[in-house]
C-alpha cells in the first residue's frame, strides 16, 4: 500500500515501467526520463543531499519551472527526510528572501541563470544557505548533477535506507507558502499523507491508464498540479510538460494527450476563441456551427439523451467537435480543472 510520495516512482516503476514517465522539450525535441532512470536520479540526489551534511527535518527550496528535474529532486528530498519548499519563480527577490528565511532552506534548487542571479543577490540575507544548485548550466553555479555525483561517490546508501524505511506517512513532507496578499506568507505545512490520500482517493475518479499522457503546464509548486502529477505517476500515465503557456497549444497538437488540467479562466479563453471564431462563418457552417453548440450544451450525463440526440450528437461530433477536439490533438478524454463555479 502506498503510504509515502516517495513510494510513487517505485510503485511505477514495479507495475508498469515507461520509457517516457517524465518529458521535456529540449532543443526542439521531445526528451524523455525513464521510470528506472527517474528512481536512480531521485536515490543518487537523496543520498547526495546527506552526503552535504542535510539531515531528517532539514528544508530545501525548489525555484523552478516544470521539468522532470524538479521531480526527481522533489522525489529524492523525500526519501531523505528532508522538506521541499517549493517556490513561485515569479515572487520578487524580497519576497523570496523572507520563505527562504521563514523556513532556514539550507539549499536552494534553481533552473537557470536569471534565478540564480535573483537568489545571489540575497545569498547574504539568509545565513542558513550552503549551497545553490542550477538544473541549467551557469557561469559560476554548482550544477545539479555535482550533488547526484556527491551521492553516487559517499557510500551512503545504507545511511538512506535506514532513514527511507524510518520515514512515516505523517511525517512532513512540503511546506507551501500563501500568495501573502493579506500580510507576510505563511508556509502550510503537509505530511506525506495529506497528499498520497487524495491521489488514492481519486484514483477511481479519473479515467486514466499506463497507456495514456498528460499535459502538465499549470506550476509544480501550486498543490493543485503537484498532486495531480502524483496521481498520474501513480496511474502510470506518462507526464509531458509544455514548452511555456503561449505554447500550450501547439504542445496538444505535438503529443496529442488524453488529459490535461487547468484553470476555469483559461478553458473560458479557449470556449471564447472558439466562439469567435463560430461567429465569422457564414450562411449554413454558422447555422451548423451554434446548432452544434446547443445541442451540446444539453448533453446530460448517464446515459439520458436518448436515441435522438445520440443521432443529432453523432452528426454535430463529425461536422463540429471533431474540429475541436483535432485543436487539443485529438485524444483529449479528461481535462481536470477547479477553483470556481
Amino acid at each position: 500500500m502506498i503510504s509515502r510520495i516517495f513510494d510513487i516512482p517505485e510503485y511505477q516503476l514495479e507495475r508498469f515501467p515507461k520509457t517516457d514517465a517524465l518529458v521535456s522539450k529540449t532543443n526542439g525535441n521531445w526528451t524523455p526520463c525513464s521510470t528506472g532512470d527517474f528512481v536512480t536520479g531521485a536515490r543518487e540526489v537523496a543520498i547526495g543531499l546527506l552526503a552535504s551534511g542535510l539531515q531528517p527535518g532539514d528544508t530545501a527550496a525548489m525555484i523552478s519551472s516544470n521539468r522532470p528535474e524538479w521531480n526527481i529532486v522533489d522525489i529524492g528530498m523525500l526519501q531523505c527526510g528532508v522538506v521541499n519548499v517549493p517556490v513561485y519563480t515569479t515572487l520578487s527577490s524580497s519576497e523570496i528572501a523572507f520563505i527562504l528565511n521563514d523556513c532556514s532552506a539550507k539549499i536552494v534548487f534553481v533552473e537557470g541563470v536569471d534565478l540564480y542571479r535573483k537568489i545571489a543577490s540575497v545569498r547574504n540575507q539568509v545565513p542558513s544557505i550552503m549551497e545553490i544548485y542550477s538544473f541549467e548550466t551557469v557561469s559560476g553555479a554548482s550544477h545539479w548533477t555535482k550533488l547526484r555525483e556527491a551521492g553516487i561517490q559517499s557510500g551512503l546508501e545504507e545511511k538512506l535506507d535506514n532513514i527511507k524505511n524510518g520515514i512515516r506517512a505523517s511525517d512532513l513532507a512540503t511546506i507551501l507558502y500563501t500568495s501573502g496578499t493579506t500580510g507576510l506568507p505563511k508556509g502550510v505545512m503537509l505530511s506525506h499523507n495529506n497528499i498520497v490520500s487524495n491521489c488514492i482517493a481519486c484514483e477511481g475518479l479519473v479515467p486514466l491508464s499506463h497507456k495514456d499522457r498528460a499535459l502538465s503546464f499549470l506550476p509544480l509548486c501550486h498543490s493543485y498540479e503537484r498532486m495531480l502529477t502524483y496521481l498520474y505517476m501513480y496511474l502510470g500515465v506518462s507526464i509531458y510538460y509544455a514548452e511555456s503557456m503561449d505554447k500550450i497549444a501547439d504542445n496538444l497538437r505535438e503529443i496529442q494527450p488524453q488529459a490535461f488540467s487547468t484553470v476555469p479562466r483559461l478553458l473560458e479563453k479557449v470556449y471564447d476563441r472558439i466562439t469567435e471564431k463560430g461567429k465569422e462563418l457564414k450562411g449554413i457552417k454558422k447555422n451548423l456551427f451554434f446548432w452544434a453548440l446547443k445541442l451540446g450544451l444539453k448533453f446530460e450525463l448517464g446515459g439520458k439523451n436518448g436515441i435522438l440526440y445520440n443521432l443529432q450528437l453523432t452528426l454535430a461530433n463529425k461536422l463540429v467537435f471533431s474540429k475541436w477536439r483535432a485543436a487539443l490533438g485529438g485524444n483529449v478524454r479528461v481535462i481536470v480543472s477547479g477553483g470556481a463555479a
